[in-house]
């Protein structure tokens, strides 16, 4: 779902979604297409946005899932789309044999024109809720042997190679967001994670002794609360931290906004949590799995 911010009436700014047709269908539909091998949910996201739109995006939060069935040959297929809403940082559209037209339009407008039900409920499914929003991304340490087999101070145990990788991975990942600030745990396995991450953006690294196991503990409203103020609206902020707190922390300020969520929560070493808060309320979640393992 591609949406900027365009002069509405009375030259007052408000969202456009783009829209595009396909020759071959005669349609009009939201951006989407097939991976290719070896490619995840969102890295296929982007490249089919550039592809059809030719716009680069910042990802933002998670909308859902369709799925239905689709005749392929003599056989009927199911087909599952994710969707996401992205924020239109700048690009052209350049018409192809694929994608012959595409429109910016009010919400409301695009609800109409757009051919299908399903790709209607998913433009409402982004119309429910605000545009213009926080994401909190909520990372655990990449992996760094174990606590028993480290002989030294646990503070300054380091990543060893494959949470080396991971980092490498997230910082990928990460940086498909709008990433404006970065916190951290003191701990060294944590400001390694995003190290990679802090030199690719330009940002400094900011140690929060409420992300530390020596910080969280009977501190737990005051770390959610922090999370919460974390970032601005329409960007991104990461936090780094470790496995024992985040299923927590990530728990607790679900179920206080009323936001369903899976249990047991994830968090593999080198995974993310994407928040989406508007305001201080929660109103999405997505749990994004290690690259490296």
């Amino acid at each position: 779902m591609v949406w900027r911010q365009g002069a509405g009436v009375n030259g007052e700014q408000q969202i456009e979604v783009a829209i595009i047709h396909r020759p071959r269908y005669d349609d009009w539909s939201i951006p989407k297409g097939k991976l290719v091998p070896g490619e995840s949910d969102l890295e296929g996201a982007i490249r089919e946005i550039a592809e059809e739109t030719g716009y680069r995006v910042r990802v933002g939060r998670p909308l859902g899932e369709v799925t239905y069935v689709k005749r392929m040959g003599t056989e009927d297929r199911q087909k599952v789309v994710r969707y996401w809403s992205m924020f239109a940082e700048g690009g052209m559209f350049t018409p192809t044999r694929e994608v012959d037209q595409l429109r910016w339009v009010p919400v409301a407008e695009a609800v109409d024109i757009l051919t299908t039900d399903r790709d209607q409920k998913v433009m409402q499914a982004f119309a429910s809720l605000p545009a213009l929003a926080r994401t909190v991304l909520l990372v655990r340490h990449g992996s760094a042997g174990s606590r028993s087999s480290w002989d030294g101070d646990d503070h300054s145990r380091p990543l060893d190679d494959l949470g080396r990788a991971q980092s490498d991975g997230l910082t990928w990942l990460l940086t498909r967001f709008d990433v404006r600030d970065i916190v951290s745990s003191h701990y060294a396995r944590c400001t390694m994670t995003v190290e990679p991450l802090s030199s690719a953006v330009g940002l400094s690294i900011r140690e929060e002794f409420l992300l530390s196991e020596d910080g969280y503990p009977g501190r737990e409203h005051d770390a959610a609360t922090m999370l919460r103020n974390l970032g601005a609206d329409n960007s991104a902020a990461v936090a780094c931290s470790h496995g024992d707190m985040i299923p927590e922390l990530v728990h607790r300020i679900a179920l206080e906004d009323g936001y369903e969520i899976e249990t047991p929560v994830p968090s593999k070493k080198g995974s993310v949590w994407s928040l989406t808060f508007s305001g201080q309320q929660l109103i999405a979640a997505e749990y994004f799995p290690p690259l490296a393992n």
